[in-house]
């Protein structure tokens, strides 16, 4: 069986993060970055799937030229190859240009299934799965909470907010997977040094042939068009309750338009 996982390298979640004033795209530069949360909980699904079933699993990750913690930490976990695809011409693309410039990496590789996280912790629109299974033409099983693979067939709990619906498929298929799917194992010493060692293939945009007027901020479909800082956060109204606290209270919420 073999299995792509998709991961993506954004900034520290707990870091302090700025935009840029020319681009209105987040600072990459002024924080640290690593492996997006939700993919390494795609990362474990990944590796369990192949530890069942046999077979291998290979980590697809776009970004930066500078962007390697996100694979090289799936590798440390126990991926067996890792394809990286950096191209100065995919920076600033949105969830469209960025779902069509994986699908073309994935037009180069063999797979029987695709998983990625439900969603980045940089954006949080929770859409590539669904853009990518589109333009691949293959099932979408998204914000699973389990995945069994049968053979040629593959069944999921999807997390509802009622609970979960059962969705089955045939393969091959794209998988996004939610947190409550596993616990994601830590790297051992032994795998950190059998990373080093793991091939890794770098693709730039002519080598997946991707037509780069379709990706970067040029090709995007989305664009932030206008940006200011938060301001500072001001000191609360404090009311004291003499018999119309709750009329008070509704008058904020209404003012605020909560309610």
């Amino acid at each position: 069986m073999k299995i792509v996982v998709l991961v993506k390298q954004v900034p520290d979640t707990w870091a302090e993060k700025r935009l840029d004033p020319d681009t209105l795209t987040v600072d990459r530069a002024s924080v640290d970055g690593l492996i997006n949360e939700m993919d390494e909980f795609a990362v474990e699904e990944a590796l369990q799937l192949a530890e069942k079933h046999g077979g291998e699993v290979t980590v697809v990750c776009m970004g930066p030229e500078g962007a390697t913690d996100a694979y090289k930490k799936a590798l440390q976990m126990g991926v067996d190859k890792a394809v990286f695809l950096t191209d100065p011409a995919l920076a600033g693309s949105d969830a469209v240009g960025t779902s069509y410039a994986l699908a073309q990496v994935l037009g180069t590789l063999e797979y029987d299934l695709v998983i990625l996280g439900s969603e980045a912790s940089d954006a949080r629109t929770s859409i590539v799965p669904a853009l990518l299974a589109e333009r691949l033409g293959l099932p979408q099983l998204t914000f699973a909470s389990k995945v069994e693979v049968d053979g040629t067939s593959i069944k999921i709990n999807r997390q509802t907010d009622y609970g979960h619906d059962v969705v089955e498929a045939g393969l091959p298929a794209v998988v996004s997977v939610v947190e409550k799917i596993n616990e994601p194992r830590y790297p051992s010493f032994k795998g950190i040094m059998a990373a080093k060692k793991k091939p890794v293939q770098t693709l730039d945009a002519a080598a997946a042939a991707i037509d780069t007027a379709r990706v970067g901020a040029v090709g995007s479909w989305s664009k932030v068009l206008d940006a200011t800082v938060t301001p500072p956060r001001s000191k609360g109204t404090i009311v004291t309750d003499e018999g119309s606290g709750g009329v008070e209270l509704a008058d904020f919420l209404a003012t605020k338009k909560f309610v």
